[in-house]
């Protein structure tokens, strides 16, 4: 099958479509016909080495962790989804080297579900591992709620900006750090916005005097955070593990979870929940994708690989 590929760590350069073995299926996997596969930090970690002492790895290695498209097959231990049907998910496999950017693959049932109704595969292959972590930051870990002013750094990106929806879904009000030019574009996610940049703690007291009750970190910005907390421990961040620790809080890996794929399904059926797309490239594409998913604050959302 087609798949892009790298066969030693590196820059985007290393990347490139490749002709490489069709994915083997265990027990309790499921093995997708890929649609669509959304870009995520953590893609370019892998390329680039970052995690190799943390996972085994295999060669050459297939980046993305998205994934949206068909189930083609399953294997006998899996229950919850059949052949045929549209599903979303997130592949977490416990080595690296055989992910999504492929015409296909094979998927723990850990880490998949029925797609929500009404999205296409684009969509749909943004939601898992940005949206099951804002879920896991934010339900799980902060509880946010009614009544809760939470600080959401990194508001417009690809977690962010699905943490902004689900915050204000659940009662919160939510306070956002994002660029300039992505402004509107988080008022329309129901978020008030808040410049980055030297004096951002006095921009936040001007619209909440009496602080925020919750940080939740997607841009590495917990120092700024520590005069706004009125609540002692109640933040989270998914890049600063020490600084979280340090306040008392927790740092978040995302995990798999059929249940919280669900709930994302369930909101976006609601209405609740709309992941915005920034732009769509085809696999031989990838570098130019890649390049775009790399240039920080100004990314609204996913940049997203579509495999026909």
């Amino acid at each position: 099958m087609r798949a892009v590929a790298i066969d030693q760590y590196g820059g985007p350069d290393t990347l490139g479509v490749q002709d490489v073995d069709d994915p083997t299926v265990a027990p309790d996997e499921v093995l997708v016909r890929v649609g669509a596969s959304s870009l995520n930090p953590v893609d370019h970690k892998i390329r680039e080495g970052a995690l190799d002492g943390a996972f085994p790895t295999v060669w050459p290695l297939v980046p993305g962790w998205d994934v949206a498209g068909e189930v083609v097959a399953t294997g006998p231990a899996v229950r919850h989804v059949e052949e045929g049907q549209s599903v979303f998910g997130y592949v977490r496999k416990d080595h690296l080297g055989t992910g999504a950017w492929a015409e296909q693959v094979a998927v723990p049932a850990r880490g998949i579900a029925a797609a929500p109704d009404g999205l296409d595969h684009v969509a749909a292959s943004t939601l898992p591992l940005a949206g099951m972590t804002a879920w896991q930051t934010l339900v799980e870990d902060l509880d946010v709620g009614d009544g809760d002013t939470v600080l959401i750094h990194g508001a417009t990106g690809g977690v962010g900006h699905l943490a902004t929806q689900i915050a204000v879904a659940r009662g919160a009000r939510v306070i956002g750090t994002c660029s300039e030019p992505n402004h509107d574009f988080l008022r329309e996610l129901g978020g008030e916005p808040i410049s980055y940049g030297d004096g951002l703690a006095d921009r936040v007291r001007e619209v909440a005097p009496g602080g925020v009750d919750a940080v939740a970190d997607y841009a590495h910005a917990l120092d700024a955070s520590d005069e706004l907390l009125t609540t002692p421990g109640r933040v989270t961040s998914v890049l600063d593990p020490m600084g979280a620790a340090e306040r008392g809080g927790t740092y978040v890996f995302v995990r798999p979870d059929v249940g919280h794929l669900r709930e994302l399904a369930a909101m976006v059926e609601s209405g609740d929940l709309r992941p915005h797309v920034q732009s769509v490239h085809d696999l031989d594409d990838v570098r130019t994708a890649v390049d775009e998913a790399t240039r920080g604050s100004g990314v609204r959302g996913k940049v997203v690989l579509r495999i026909p």
